[in-house]
């Protein structure tokens, strides 16, 4: 599984077919601020696929914008720190 939330991956075009979330209504990785996050980041937890195309808005991989945003910037640090060792 490619969990590298920084770059997209390229996926093949029926990569829906095997995602967690295939028949589940889109709204729900999408709620309104201050919402409940929960029942989506359960639907997307494990999912082979979620973090695979570097989506920036939503619930993907069971992780919110935020959290998602927060890899990133700790992988950039860690990058940064290593080429600079």
């Amino acid at each position: 599984m490619h969990d590298d939330t920084t770059e997209p991956a390229i996926l093949p075009e029926n990569w829906q077919d095997d995602a967690n979330c295939l028949g589940v209504d889109p709204d729900l990785f999408f709620p309104e601020r201050g919402a409940s996050t929960r029942e989506a980041k359960e639907v997307c937890r494990g999912c082979e696929v979620a973090l695979q195309n570097g989506e920036k808005f939503g619930i993907w991989g069971g992780l919110s914008e935020r959290e998602r945003r927060r890899i990133r910037r700790q992988r950039a640090q860690a990058a940064r720190s290593i080429v600079g060792a």
